[in-house]
């Protein structure tokens, strides 16, 4: 497994991902009308249609962009910005090899490198623990708001200070 920078020929692939593991991991609790309120323009990451696609690829991009590659295979996808991190997504299947901590740690030299002093985000609850153990806090309680086209998803804000 390697990690690597975005590719814009990754992004149907990209997407799938993320639209597969944000459904499976973080939306159980809404209602299937919710869930494709809360998937946004990823409802469609299986379209074929140019404007789905471009709208999905639209959303990935970001000035860190990271891939993680397992034989060819996009197993994870970490976006990003100096001093927040966007989102984090790995392939159900590769959950628990590490995967998401190389993620982490490339995200994090390079945030270190802009002269950022910390990394915020916005965890799912069901990805507290997995930041956790990379070392960031909570910095308040459980917050909820809007994603997307839906309204009340549950997040935690958590920091980290490099």
């Amino acid at each position: 497994m390697r990690v690597r920078r975005y590719r814009e020929a990754d992004g149907v692939e990209a997407g799938r991902l993320i639209a597969e593991t944000f459904r499976a991991f973080n939306l159980s609790y809404a209602s299937p009308e919710e869930q494709e309120k809360l998937l946004g323009p990823f409802r469609h990451a299986d379209s074929t249609d140019a404007a789905d696609r471009e709208a999905i690829a639209a959303l990935i991009r970001a000035p860190i962009v990271l891939v993680a590659v397992d034989e060819k295979r996009i197993v994870g996808i970490l976006r990003g910005s100096p001093g927040r991190l966007h989102s984090l997504f790995v392939r159900s299947s590769h959950h628990r090899r590490g995967i998401g901590r190389r993620l982490m740690t490339a995200f994090e030299e390079e945030v270190r490198g802009t002269g950022a002093g910390k990394i915020t985000l916005q965890a799912t609850l069901y990805a507290v623990p997995f930041y956790r153990a990379l070392g960031y806090k909570r910095s308040t309680g459980v917050r909820s708001g809007r994603c997307f086209d839906g309204n009340g998803f549950p997040y935690q804000p958590m920091k980290k200070i490099l």
